[in-house]
């Protein structure tokens, strides 16, 4: 059980699911909230961790911090995405045992389950078969950390416990489309080919590969519930429940966006995984249910867009 004055350290609380995480836990009137800039606190330095940790001693722990990226910056810089990843993960979980943490929620990503895993894709299916090549070296590292939450867990008997959410979307989401997930891609280039008139919008690959989309404030929901109610080893998905084809969420994304223009796929790009769709069963059985539809969420997300980046997106030189 969480306790209103638990000091909460929320690693990545700039991030798309850790500031989701921050206002869900502020909604829900926890006030003792930790939080560290990377310019104050490199998670990828040991040292400075331990020494962070070790000061701060806080009872709970949510692990959102992470490189992350889309199809493209995996594919360009493997290295990084997997030797920083380790690194995060390796000091905040080895820390948070050294100190005592209470609880641990690790957050890892659907991404590691093989590429040609039963749809919906159950837990079991871990390490079942190879993964997808396009995101291969982001995949390892999250596989690494779930393996070390269950070895702490196993040999040591901390309570860690890992999550694997779908595709997420949302406010504070990377709209950088160098490094950009499908949706938010999808947004800023309908938006952008809006304004200046375009008759059509290119988007990457054939269209019909189907992923499945969850709002960040859904996957708040979800770990503030699995922090209370779940303390099993064993990964745990966290979805929506049902699955959209790419050229599906491109007509919805330009529909809400207001873009009349034609589709056009760029089939000389990849495609992905052919299915992505987790089977939520286990989290459904705890009685845990999202509450944002997949419209009204896109909607949300792009007056947040407008509001917020658009207006300064020439500034940061990513147009």
């Amino acid at each position: 059980m969480l306790n209103k004055s638990d000091k909460i350290f929320v690693a990545g609380h700039r991030g798309t699911v850790g500031s989701a995480l921050i206002r869900r836990l502020e909604s829900e009137g926890f006030s003792n909230l930790l939080v560290r800039d990377r310019s104050k606190l490199d998670l990828r330095n040991e040292s400075a961790v331990a020494k962070f940790f070790t000061e701060e001693r806080p009872d709970v722990v949510i692990l959102a911090a992470a490189k992350v990226g889309g199809i493209k910056a995996n594919k360009d810089f493997p290295v990084e995405f997997l030797l920083q990843n380790l690194q995060i993960q390796n000091n905040v979980i080895d820390s948070a045992y050294k100190i005592g943490v209470r609880k641990l929620l690790f957050l890892g990503s659907s991404c590691i389950y093989p590429r040609s895993a039963p749809q919906p894709i159950p837990e079991t299916a871990l390490l079942s078969g190879p993964l997808e090549p396009t995101n291969e070296a982001y995949a390892i590292a999250k596989i690494a950390g779930i393996k070390l939450c269950q070895a702490y867990s196993r040999e040591r008997g901390a309570n860690f416990v890992s999550a694997m959410p779908t595709n997420l979307y949302g406010p504070n989401d990377d709209f950088d489309l160098e490094t950009s997930h499908v949706l938010a891609a999808l947004l800023r280039k309908a938006h952008e080919a809006k304004l200046r008139k375009d008759s059509k919008l290119v988007v990457w690959g054939s269209g019909t590969p189907r992923r499945e989309f969850l709002h960040v404030d859904d996957v708040a929901s979800a770990c503030l519930f699995l922090l209370e109610k779940y303390d099993s080893s064993e990964i745990i998905n966290v979805g929506f429940g049902e699955d959209i084809s790419i050229r599906e969420l491109a007509e919805l994304v330009c529909d809400i966006v207001g873009f009349d223009g034609e589709l056009a796929w760029d089939t000389t790009k990849p495609d992905g995984t052919p299915r992505k769709l987790l089977d939520i069963t286990r989290l459904r059985a705890l009685g845990w249910r999202p509450s944002i539809p997949l419209r009204e969420g896109i909607a949300r997300t792009y007056e947040w867009y407008k509001a917020n980046y658009a207006p300064h997106a020439s500034q940061k030189g990513r147009t």
